[in-house]
């Protein structure tokens, strides 16, 4: 029996060397999500293992909800278990809302998340299972999730803005060989008391409805998981073809609106979705996603179609897709410029540089400086010497430039005389020569 019990958790160990050795270099600083409970302290007990065979550094982060009065003890517990194994503990302290409209469970996730891709490190190792990948299958299809959705959980996951990535190296690993290891092991672990709250959806399905299914379909937890591989792989085939039309229809962040008339409706709605995913943290449902598509394909030319969605709203402006994220913030103020290479305003960052041959003749600067002003309306510049002054309004138009970013281009001034306006030019009688020195002026709109 203990030979048995030997090569069984070798044969975990090993699946999970096998893994790491694919996934992680040496080096590289895994976190692994450390809530206490039994999978994760399993994955503890075998990474900590597995560090020195490996070459990876290993730290664990303890994310304190607040919402258990047990929670100080889990904390608590939590770094004692790390400091057995000589792995340092972080603890991060969130506040769940529970007005979100997300739901607690939702809130706690998203909160939990947000604290572990904080953390300066390469990889966040989590502890999810088969039995959890079986669940969040159900009850995305019971949602009516489409085929994202119904890939539940990844194997791993890139992410973006120089965040770690994610790492479920237990996916294929049954609650049931978890205990049978921590048993084996005489591994403790914290039974959260909100496991056994029927209110939840998910412990709904975990007591009620799986027990059912298992009598009469025993494999239910395995097939369940593995139908969620399927629809990952299908999840990756429509990602590839909206990479390949992205292509085509996608340019600058925007979107041509022609192609959700070209396409057939599905590839179409594949497209949008993908274009969203870069905006939007959760996608609208399938009826949201038709009216966004009906509006933009339909509308008329000049049409001002605003959709509000999620965390900002589709515009469309000369059939093209826009995202706005609300970003846009007209100037409160008059600044002076002072020679900085980069000024902060409410609504993104001008950019100015010395160029030679290009920009505002920085010669004609001697006896006055530049300041920034907000647009106020009425304003002109000449862009040819030989050519008439026109309206911004005109120019805006000609340049592509969407009315509800005008507001809040800066303009350039010398005393009261409108020097240059970025994305648009500098005022002929303004311009530098080809071999004197000027100042490029970049408007760089939402920078932070």
């Amino acid at each position: 029996m203990a030979s048995s019990k030997k090569q069984r958790h070798g044969e975990l160990a090993a699946r999970l060397e096998t893994l790491l050795n694919t996934v992680v270099q040496p080096g590289q600083r895994l976190l692994l999500g450390f809530s206490g409970g039994l999978d994760s302290c399993v994955l503890l007990h075998l990474l900590a293992g597995l560090r020195t065979k490996c070459g990876y550094e290993l730290a664990a982060l303890h994310v304190h909800h607040g919402l258990s009065p047990n929670a100080d003890a889990w904390q608590v517990y939590c770094a004692q278990t790390a400091a057995q194994y000589q792995i340092p503990l972080i603890t991060r302290r969130v506040t769940v809302p529970r007005d979100s409209g997300l739901g607690i469970e939702a809130a706690a996730r998203s909160a939990r998340y947000a604290a572990l891709l904080a953390e300066p490190v390469d990889m966040v190792v989590l502890a999810h299972h088969q039995d959890d990948q079986a669940e969040t299958l159900l009850l995305q299809l019971l949602r009516g999730a489409g085929v994202k959705g119904m890939a539940a959980m990844p194997l791993q996951a890139a992410t973006e803005n120089g965040k770690p990535a994610l790492l479920r190296p237990l996916l294929e690993v049954s609650r049931a060989a978890l205990e049978r290891y921590a048993h084996d092991h005489g591994l403790q672990w914290i039974e959260d008391e909100s496991n056994l709250d029927q209110a939840y959806d998910r412990n709904f399905l975990r007591h009620h409805v799986f027990p059912v299914l298992e009598q009469r379909f025993p494999a239910s937890h395995v097939t369940l998981a593995r139908s969620a591989a399927h629809f990952a792989e299908a999840a990756s085939l429509l990602d590839e073809v909206a990479r390949e039309d992205a292509v085509r229809w996608i340019s600058h962040g925007r979107l041509n609106v022609e192609a959700l008339r070209t396409l057939s409706e599905p590839r179409a709605r594949n497209l949008l979705r993908y274009w969203l995913s870069a905006y939007l943290s959760t996608l609208p449902n399938t009826r949201r996603l038709h009216e966004i598509q009906r509006q933009l394909a339909q509308a008329g030319a000049e049409a001002m179609v605003c959709i509000e969605v999620g965390e900002g709203q589709v515009r469309r402006y000369r059939d093209e897709a826009w995202f706005d994220n609300g970003g846009v913030q007209p100037l409160q103020r008059e600044i002076t410029w002072r020679g900085e290479p980069v000024l902060q305003l409410e609504g993104g960052r001008l950019h100015v540089q010395q160029v030679l041959g290009a920009g505002i003749a920085l010669a004609r600067l001697a006896d006055g400086g530049l300041t920034v002003r907000a647009r106020r309306g009425g304003e002109s510049l000449r862009l040819h010497p030989a050519r008439p002054a026109r309206s911004l309004k005109n120019l805006f138009q000609e340049f592509g430039i969407p009315a509800w970013q005008r507001a809040a281009i800066p303009l350039i001034y010398c005393g009261d005389e409108l020097v240059a306006v970025p994305g648009i030019g500098v005022a002929s009688e303004w311009q530098v020569a080809a071999d004197h020195t000027g100042l490029v002026v970049e408007w760089r709109l939402g920078e932070c």
